[in-house]
């Protein structure tokens, strides 16, 4: 299914309809402030493993990372940060970023690694936010790659709905996305956070 959803105004009925999905064991892909992604419950299992299978992978290997609505969201699944951290989260999100940050025990088991660390992202996207904002929880993001080594990234909704349709539940056509993912930030060790890979997000804002 390809559903068009706009982000100035997203209809609460048809975020309504992707929720349900979603609590159904649903996989879908979304659009975001930099690429679409690839996503699900986290709390789903068999969803997880449908998207590991999608990429290629095992679950036990995946580096997902979590969606969520706003900073509120952290404190169950990060460890408590210093204020350094804090200013950076606040001055970065919503935005194009990843955040890698420590775990709680409070992560889903399916997600544990022995790193115990999770990337985080609070996208500039309503469509994706409002879907958090009415699940409850975070979803999974992992991004659409495009076999084409100068695209890198599928940016075309109806493109992406016609590769992908016979895999997942819902494309959200939410308009083209971007071709750059996200700027991923290592913020584990609180003194010095290090660039993992500079995407979207402006790194001047790190420091």
């Amino acid at each position: 299914m390809l559903k068009r959803i706009y982000n100035d105004n997203p209809n609460e009925k048809e975020i309504d309809e992707v929720v349900k999905r979603l609590q159904n064991g649903g996989v879908i892909i979304y659009p975001t402030d930099t690429v679409y992604g690839l996503g699900c419950d986290i709390n789903n299992k068999k969803a997880l493993e449908r998207i590991a299978r999608i990429k290629g992978i095992k679950l036990k290997d995946a580096n997902f990372s979590f969606i969520c609505f706003d900073l509120s969201d952290l404190s169950k699944y990060v460890k408590q940060i210093n204020s350094r951290t804090f200013k950076l989260l606040k001055r970065i999100f919503p935005g194009p970023f990843t955040i890698i940050l420590k775990g709680t025990n409070k992560i889903p088991k399916i997600f544990s690694n022995k790193k115990k660390t999770l990337g985080i992202r609070i996208p500039n996207n309503n469509i994706v936010r409002e879907i958090v904002k009415k699940i409850g929880n975070p979803i999974v993001s992992t991004s659409i790659l495009d076999e084409d080594a100068v695209i890198e990234y599928s940016t075309d909704p109806e493109l992406i709905h016609e590769k992908y349709k016979d895999l997942v539940d819902m494309v959200i056509d939410g308009g083209y996305g971007m071709n750059v993912a996200s700027t991923v930030v290592d913020c584990t060790d609180e003194n010095d956070f290090k660039i993992i890979r500079k995407g979207k997000g402006d790194i001047d804002l790190i420091y």
